[in-house]
């Protein structure tokens, strides 16, 4: 009952370029996400699409709005649109749940560049490893830094920037990182993440928006001048946002719990006494670690390699044991003359951690091996450590775990949770001692491991099950890494009860139907922790989260540390967790933990630690309780009503847009393979036995798909963009299409009053080049009797199912259907003209006001030597001496001088910041002239029937 003309409209409106102001433009990349989508974030993306004459945007949601989620649509746009070279700067630990999320909610698919794997793609013959084609290229800060060179040769279409408040410092010289990527990212759109865009000095927000744009404000001494060295901040606040709304979005949680169910988080602590033997152990490994110098430890990773030794000392006495065993294999490699590389096997994110952290100086090797005496006293030493760990069988942390699980699993029933739990450990070995344990006391076949290798036989074994189970189905991703973390996770979700999971696990998955989180070693990096429990306190969620930690009551650093991170981060208890104000105090949970190391590294009495902790303690308070939580107020947040209003008219339009969306997809579906498919009643599913694609069954909603085990057909699904392609390319002529109205579900009172009930339609679609390319469809369509429909009735023609009466000649059109055609054309293009000179004006209202600035500046400057002139005039009316008069005279005359320099100099800097400013609005005039194009699709003559 569909025809190809059917098909050519709805595949035309499926791939039309749309405006970037508009929500048509994302409805692709919305349509075919698998994620349950907020208007917060529709409305986010649509922000960073506003203006084609941006140079980018900042995202800054407080923390556990799903940032993410905006700034994956916005890359799924540009994927669309072909528009792939992306860039992804992320820290070292975000890179794998980034990976994670593109792939699995977006099907895009991206790499993960770092020095080992640059170096094997450069000895492969690879000359531009940034350079990959069809995938999005995510590497660290330090990395990006590093490969800046390389990096600035790349024209890349879009840059996104996570966690960026580490570079908000970028306007002092000593934001080495941040100015190296400013220098090599510059003039690339960009898209900026942060919940924390202003801590502690309003010149966060220069560094971040000059990131974006340097003509938005003018130079660093001017803004301080005009928005800090002020004294009038209302209006300050009034002139600075208005600068920065075009540039800066903000959401707070309090104004989306219409949208947003949160649930809170509720501590236990689980209190521990270490044996003897493990105390013993303790104190010999920590006075080894503080030994002047370790030829164990490479001498350019000593204080990384120090800060791991020292939380697997903690995990557990098995961990401490065989990374021991290591050190001994790399000092009894130096006695044979060679350097072996430090092999520490049981931590699985080091390799992110040795991406942050600064190398230090390396010894000179040839002088290491002449101190073979010095090596084996410390191999001896290291073999009476290993020696003492194997003697250790029983964990105090370990039998207590036993007693933490019956309470959280105790308060997990009383809050009507499942019997789930996630055990967090530092150590594979320690994760192997916790199942042993686990599986021999009560929980015997419950227990599954996600690590960063899982080739232990179950997890094999439910691999294997998983990929048997999903055969056939879009589930399987063909990437083995991320199969078996999603086929570990199916299992913990459907059948087992404990998943034990190194850190690795806190990457990139999601487990909102577990609600109890165990962490059986506590990092200090305050953000790893926000990670770890964000995967299961997290949207979706539907109960109260229990999070269960440990302290050792014999160490007296570890129970500061703990006291930090609940008292200070609160990262355990409420329900946000720990808030934007908080996390955003440190600048790198890295060099939080860095700072944490050195004092278990430093101090040796409990004063000396107490004393540490102190300060660290007051550092936060001054930089979490400053006054710029009201300047953050004033500056990015927008009132609740304002935003409340907004969100609904997005969510309103997303509603509306994309279930247009998906009937013309489905629509397009029945029309082009009608023959080949067999429709499922009352849903938009239906069953394929074809040769374009995979047969089965077919859904157009991905959670419907996934709970049938449907394909989720979505546009860029093979299938739909073979029937897309098929359509667009046919020629159509002229014909008679005859339309079932009569049996129509929808009754339209224009098509019931109409007299004539035939007419004639064009289709065409328009190109318009200027700012950006965007294509409209523009349907013209007039009765028999000259009655005009305006384009929302004529589209609702191509609602009912027709049938083709007959081929036609080409016919003369009548001039009431040509003087319609022309007229919607120059309405658009009027329109467009219209969009156009709004984002021209803004644009070089921009322009206008980084001139001022930078004028104003220069007055200033003037101004101020007039200011002492006058101070010296007055000083020499009552100078006491004529030597003091002369002297003064003389300071005057020179400052005089000084004054007409600058004077001259005033005029100079204003014609050069004027010619700069007419360049750059000569470069906009000139991509406003663009050219438009028509191009007919189809002609029909239409009868309702």
């Amino acid at each position: 009952m569909y025809t190809p003309y059917h098909s050519k409209y709805y595949a035309t409106q499926l791939t039309l370029k749309r405006p970037g102001n508009s929500i048509e433009k994302i409805a692709s990349s919305l349509s075919g996400a698998k994620v349950d989508l907020n208007p917060h974030q529709i409305d986010a993306a649509l922000f960073a699409f506003r203006s084609p004459l941006s140079n980018g945007v900042l995202l800054a949601d407080e923390v556990g709005l799903g940032k993410t989620i905006e700034a994956a649509i916005v890359i799924a746009q540009y994927w669309a649109e072909r528009k792939r070279r992306i860039l992804l700067v992320a820290p070292a630990s975000l890179r794998n749940q980034w990976l994670s999320e593109l792939d699995e909610k977006f099907y895009i698919k991206s790499v993960i560049l770092e020095s080992k794997n640059y170096n094997q793609m450069k000895r492969a013959g690879c000359i531009r490893p940034f350079e990959i084609e069809n995938k999005v290229v995510i590497c660290s800060y330090h990395f990006a830094a590093k490969m800046a060179d390389e990096i600035a040769s790349v024209p890349w279409d879009l840059v996104v920037m996570d966690e960026a408040h580490r570079l908000r410092n970028v306007y002092k010289p000593s934001n080495i990182i941040g100015n190296t990527l400013k220098v090599a990212l510059a003039n690339r759109k960009k898209l900026l993440l942060t919940a924390t865009p202003l801590q502690n000095s309003l010149m966060e927000l220069y560094g971040l928006v000059s990131i974006i744009d340097e003509h938005v404000f003018g130079d660093v001494k001017t803004y301080r001048d005009m928005y800090i060295n002020i004294d009038n901040e209302e209006i300050r606040n009034i002139f600075l946002r208005q600068r920065l709304q075009q540039f800066c979005q903000r959401t707070l949680r309090k104004q989306v719990t219409e949208y947003v169910r949160y649930t809170r988080r509720i501590s236990i602590l689980q209190k521990y006494a270490p044996t003897k033997e493990e105390e013993l152990l303790y104190n010999k490994v920590s006075e080894y670690l503080l030994s002047p110098k370790l030829y164990a430890l490479p001498a350019s990773q000593r204080k990384l390699m120090t800060l791991i030794l020292r939380k697997l000392l903690a995990s557990s006495s098995f961990a401490i044991s065989g990374t021991l065993q290591a050190l001994m294999t790399r000092l009894r490699h130096m006695l044979d003359g060679y350097d072996a590389e430090l092999n520490i096997d049981d931590y699985d994110v080091l390799p992110e951690m040795i991406d942050e952290w600064d190398d230090e100086k390396t010894d000179d090797f040839a002088k290491i091996l002449n101190e073979r005496r010095e090596i084996a006293e410390e191999l001896q030493k290291l073999t009476e450590y290993v020696e003492l760990a194997q003697s250790i069988k029983f964990n105090a942390k370990g039998e207590n775990l036993l007693l933490a699980l019956q309470k959280g699993f105790e308060k997990s029933a009383e809050l009507g949770a499942q019997r789930k739990a996630v055990i967090f450990t530092e150590s594979k070995r320690t994760q192997d001692y916790l199942v042993n344990l686990l599986t021999n006391n009560g929980y015997d076949g419950q227990v599954i491991v996600l690590n960063g290798y899982n080739n232990d036989a179950n997890s094999k074994r439910i691999y294997n099950e998983w990929l048997a189970r999903h055969q056939g189905e879009d589930i399987i991703s063909g990437s083995k890494q991320a199969d078996m973390k999603a086929a570990i996770v199916e299992e913990f979700r459907d059948r087992a009860s404990i998943l034990v999971g190194t850190e690795a696990a806190a990457e990139g998955i999601n487990l909102q139907f577990c609600s109890l989180v165990v962490n059986y070693d506590l990092p200090w990096n305050p953000q790893r922790i926000e990670q770890r429990i964000g995967r299961c306190h997290r949207y979706g969620q539907k109960n109260d989260v229990v999070v269960i930690n440990f302290l050792n009551i014999a160490n007296e650093a570890d129970k500061l540390v703990y006291q930090l991170l609940d008292e200070k981060f609160r990262l355990f208890d409420g329900i946000f967790g720990a808030s934007d104000e908080v996390l955003g105090s440190i600048e790198s949970g890295i060099d939080f933990e860095k700072r944490i190391a050195e004092i278990y590294q430093t101090c040796r009495t409990g004063e000396e630690i107490q004393a540490a902790f102190d300060v660290i303690q007051r550092e936060l308070e001054d930089q979490i309780q400053n006054n710029m939580a009201q300047a953050r107020r004033a500056l990015l947040e927008n009132f609740d009503e304002e935003v409340v209003r907004r969100l609904k008219t997005c969510e309103n339009a997303a509603k509306e847009t994309l279930s247009l969306y998906e009937r013309w997809l489905f629509s397009l579906v029945q029309s082009e393979l009608h023959t080949d498919i067999e429709l499922y009643p009352g849903e938009p599913r239906f069953y394929y036995n074809g040769s374009l694609a995979d047969k089965g069954y077919y859904h157009l909603n991905w959670k419907k798909a996934e709970q049938l085990k449907d394909h989720f057909l979505r546009k860029e699904h093979p299938l739909a963009e073979t029937v897309i392609r098929q359509a667009l390319a046919r020629e159509l002529s002229y014909a008679k299409l005859t339309f079932d109205y009569k049996n129509s579900e929808h009754k339209i009172t224009f098509f019931e009053e109409m007299k004539s009930k035939s007419g004639w339609l064009i289709a065409d679609k328009l190109a318009s080049e200027a700012f950006e390319i965007q294509e409209h469809l523009l349907l013209a369509c007039v009765a028999d009797d000259g009655t005009v429909m305006d384009e929302e009735l004529a589209a609702k023609l191509f609602e009912l199912p027709a049938k083709e009466n007959i081929e036609l000649a080409k016919a003369e059109l009548t001039q009431e259907l040509q003087d319609q055609r022309a007229k919607i054309k120059e309405e658009m293009l009027a329109r467009i003209r219209r969009n156009d000179m709004e984002y021209f004006r803004e644009e070089c209202s921009k322009l206008d006001a980084w001139a001022d600035d930078l004028k104003e500046g220069l007055e200033r400057e003037i101004k101020l030597i007039d200011r002492e002139i006058s101070q010296l005039r007055k000083d020499e009316r009552t100078a006491a001496t004529l030597e003091q008069a002369l002297e003064l005279r003389r300071q005057i005359h020179a400052l005089e001088k000084k004054r007409r320099e600058k004077i001259r100099d005033l005029y100079k800097e204003q014609d050069r910041i004027d010619a700069k400013r007419d360049e750059l609005q000569a470069k906009i005039e000139r991509q406003l002239q663009g050219r438009s194009f028509i191009e007919e699709l189809f002609v029909i003559r239409w009868v309702l029937e």
